[in-house]
């Protein structure tokens, strides 16, 4: 899972070819720690129609302001350049999938 910085943002989430799973999360965080291998296998998985990066909350608080992320860990999906879901939390792979159906290309 790549890692993403307030200054590479929109180059990379924005602009991306397909949908873009961003992870907001803290070191601190023991929910995103969690979290981290389950997106590590969705986003090997899916890697033909997802993109998952993360970005850390507190060396980049110009984009955890702009997209109003208050706790960690969020997950916000992007298309073309606009956040369509967003998700508190650590969950499960399938439960994830589930909620992410409908914003997948096919």
């Amino acid at each position: 899972m790549r890692n993403v910085t307030d200054a590479d943002f929109d180059t990379e989430v924005l602009a991306a070819d397909r949908p873009v799973l961003v992870k907001f999360t803290a070191d601190w965080c023991g929910p995103c720690r969690q979290l981290a291998p389950v997106l590590g296998a969705l986003a090997a998985e899916e890697a033909d129609r997802l993109k998952v990066v993360q970005i850390d909350v507190d060396r980049n608080p110009e984009t955890t302001v702009r997209y109003g992320v208050l706790s960690t860990p969020t997950l916000m999906v992007f298309r073309a350049g606009e956040p369509v879901r967003s998700m508190v939390g650590a969950r499960a792979k399938r439960r994830l999938l589930q909620e992410l159906e409908d914003v997948l290309p096919a």
